[in-house]
């Protein structure tokens, strides 16, 4: 345990921790030494989850449970609730069966009892019954006929010894004939009063806890009462820093950018999208795919070089490429606001930002579903007066209201925005109804195309769209990166 609290030093880990030391001596006393001003609550959270200072485990309840047929069990995972519950209808079915079994004893007895009562008001008939017949059998079927009485009966009577025919031997018989018919009724009256019985259960659950009294000796629970929750931002160092994603999917994240032009990139590779924000907020990373990646801006490798491919931070499938980035804090995107997403093939659709605040899993979640055999060419926040600009690889663009696309609650492919026909979308952007430069076509010919409101006419979707340049193809699409802020330049 110290060794694993060591390496959390060492690596770095947990700052506000300095040093541990280890002065057990016949008990066991771990000492740490955290820095001047740190909350020891936040540094005993942390340790409690990432080391074996505490140690957490799940309890696999399978157990043979009673089916419908109660006599055979089967295996089944239960909860501690159901076990518990379990348990008590075991109690209840035993302390049921144990009473009809005192039940049917006790109407034994007094079945013989009250032959022996029968016996003694005609006491100098059955005598003479029994002197007049010829042997055992015979004096009980003499008896049985003559007093109605049951084969228990006349075999009790004829085995009672002589003795028993006093009259004080009689009186305390009975008493034992009051006292079992009063027993049996107790009993009666429990076994058809539910909480009668349920009653005798508890009450000698709690005798056998009075006769083993010692107190529990594993402790079930956390580490106390008031223990400090850890959470991850807690130890998140609070700093505005930069994410770059790169076309080629490489992600860094960098304290200060005072020349985008300058950022290190592989060869071919280009700037895809740029955000600024808190190490404690949230982005998002946006898949051909479909699918949206989101953690924490901290998770971001810092990086003064290429980065790292997303590959490493999440499970991309097979072909699955990023086509964006955005922050998705409540201050970059209130809530409410809208993303739209064009497909190669011409598809659009807008879909809420709300869904996708919350971290998600290496698999990411999905926001689309692109039809077999297409994909997404990226991801853009979007207003109901903006405009949706799409250029195709023929150099075609279209420009239509970002309100005329379908808002989705559920992944799908979306409507028609253009019609590409052999063509394909190569890259689309969003500004505002008189912006001219929202996207610039790279053709092959090496010339920039400005695609924006401010020089072509917005129409509705679903149309071929306006031509661009006459037998030239577009290459590549890109939109205005933003500008560092003032204060990075200094």
């Amino acid at each position: 345990m110290v060794e694993r609290i060591a390496e959390v030093i060492i690596n770095k880990k947990l700052p506000m921790l300095v040093d541990v030391r280890d002065e057990s001596t016949d008990d066991v006393r771990i000492v740490l030494e955290v820095k001047q001003g740190a909350d020891p609550n936040l540094v005993m959270a942390y340790l409690y989850k990432h080391t074996p200072l505490e140690t957490g485990f799940h309890v696999n309840l399978t157990c043979l449970v009673p089916t419908e047929n109660r006599e055979i069990a089967g295996p089944l995972r239960v909860d501690l609730a159901e076990m518990l519950r379990q348990f008590l209808t075991f109690r209840e079915e035993t302390v049921r069966r144990r009473f009809e079994f005192e039940l049917a004893e006790l109407e034994r007895r007094i079945h013989i009892l009250e032959g022996f009562a029968i016996i003694f008001d005609a006491l100098d008939e059955a005598i003479r019954i029994i002197r007049k017949s010829d042997g055992k059998a015979d004096a009980a079927v003499k008896l049985a006929k003559r007093f109605e009485l049951s084969e228990l009966q006349t075999d009790a009577i004829l085995e009672m010894k002589l003795y028993k025919l006093a009259r004080l031997e009689m009186d305390a018989i009975l008493a034992e004939l009051k006292e079992k018919r009063a027993a049996a009724k107790e009993i009666r009256a429990i076994l058809a009063d539910k909480r009668k019985l349920m009653r005798v259960v508890r009450n000698e659950i709690v005798e056998v806890a009075g006769r083993f009294e010692g107190k529990r000796r594993t402790k079930i629970g956390g580490a106390g009462g008031d223990e400090t929750e850890f959470v991850a931002e807690d130890f998140i160092v609070d700093e505005e820093v930069t994410v770059i994603l790169s076309r080629d999917g490489w992600l860094k994240r960098v304290r200060e950018v005072k020349d985008l032009s300058a950022t290190r990139l592989r060869e071919g590779d280009a700037i895809l999208s740029v955000i600024r924000g808190s190490t404690k907020e949230p982005l998002a990373v946006f898949s051909s795919f479909g699918y949206a990646y989101v953690i924490r801006i901290n998770d971001v490798p810092a990086s003064t070089g290429y980065g790292e491919p997303v590959q490493k931070l999440f499970n991309f499938r097979d072909g699955e490429r990023v086509v964006g980035a955005l922050s998705v804090s409540e201050k970059d995107a209130p809530k409410g606001t809208l993303a739209v997403a064009v497909s190669k093939g011409g598809f659009g659709l807008r879909f809420g930002f709300d869904a996708h605040r919350e971290l998600s899993t290496r698999a990411g979640r999905r926001f689309a579903k692109p039809a077999e055999g297409d994909e997404l060419v990226g991801v853009a926040l979007c207003g109901d007066k903006d405009v949706v600009c799409v250029v195709t690889s023929d150099a075609r663009a279209l420009l239509c209201k970002a309100g005329e696309l379908p808002e989705l609650s559920n992944p799908g492919r979306g409507v028609t925005v253009i019609k590409a026909g052999d063509a394909a979308v190569v890259g689309f952007g969003v500004g505002g109804p008189k912006d001219k430069d929202v996207v610039v076509a790279e053709t092959d010919d090496g010339k920039e195309l400005p695609v924006g409101p401010g020089r072509f006419s917005v129409t509705s979707r679903g149309g071929k769209g306006h031509a661009l340049k006459r037998k030239t193809k577009i290459l590549r699409v890109t939109t205005p990166l933003p500008a560092p802020p003032p204060a990075l330049l200094n």
